[in-house]
């Protein structure tokens, strides 16, 4: 299932979640993507996040762990890990914005990403092997999956068009949809546990973490908030 847009308004524009946006997109073309830049690589070894660091059970090969567990945030492993990425935050992030409001949605997004990186790192170290805690962690969607738990909380009785492959429309419930999603993150990250994926694969468990981030402190950054009025 493709999400493709939402139908709950918004009065502000989305300065913020545009900017995200943006800065995601710069740093694969010019930093990760580009070759005047360091190479796909180069890039994984400077600034992904690699959890055996934070144990010292490896050598550092980039910038320090606490640095790389926010740089990583902006780093993809290619263009449909990033387009994916995108256009989530797109949808959803930017009702989630004029909800809290830009600094609250800004600091919001940060702490969802890091607390996602903390989830899957304390899985990895605690239940993976040597080889997984060295695999570098990279993209946003810890982060935007805290989003999406904001807005479960935030817009229970929004509705997302969504594309059901190959070519079906359908207005699905935003709890109906997200509710997949979580779902599916948890009994993927379960299953990750009997049958690893070799060599890396989806942080299953920083997704997890960021959703369970979202549902769990929205109510906190949204206190004392006014919610946006529609036609104002």
């Amino acid at each position: 299932m493709l999400p493709l847009r939402d139908n709950v308004p918004t009065v502000r524009r989305p300065v913020v979640t545009l900017a995200l946006i943006a800065a995601n997109v710069l740093v694969f073309v010019l930093y990760q993507d580009s070759g005047t830049g360091a190479g796909f690589a180069a890039s994984l070894d400077e600034l992904a996040f690699h959890p055996c660091e934070v144990e010292d059970s490896c050598r550092q090969v980039g910038e320090s762990w606490p640095l790389t567990a926010f740089t990583a945030m902006f780093m993809h492993a290619g263009w449909g890990h990033l387009l994916g990425n995108m256009l989530f935050l797109w949808i959803f992030g930017n009702n989630v914005e004029d909800t809290l409001g830009r600094a609250r949605f800004l600091l919001f997004y940060v702490l969802g990403g890091l607390a996602a990186t903390a989830a899957q790192t304390i899985v990895t170290l605690g239940w993976g092997t040597a080889q997984d805690a060295a695999v570098p962690n990279l993209g946003a969607s810890g982060a935007i999956s805290a989003v999406l738990g904001a807005y479960f909380v935030l817009h229970p009785y929004g509705s997302v068009t969504t594309l059901v492959l190959p070519f079906f429309l359908f207005q699905i419930p935003a709890v109906v949809f997200l509710g997949i999603y979580f779902l599916f993150q948890l009994v993927i990250g379960g299953l990750s546990f009997v049958h690893p994926e070799q060599g890396g694969g989806v942080a299953y468990f920083a997704h997890l973490g960021g959703i369970a981030f979202g549902l769990l402190t929205v109510r906190l950054f949204a206190a004392g908030r006014r919610r946006p009025r529609f036609g104002v």
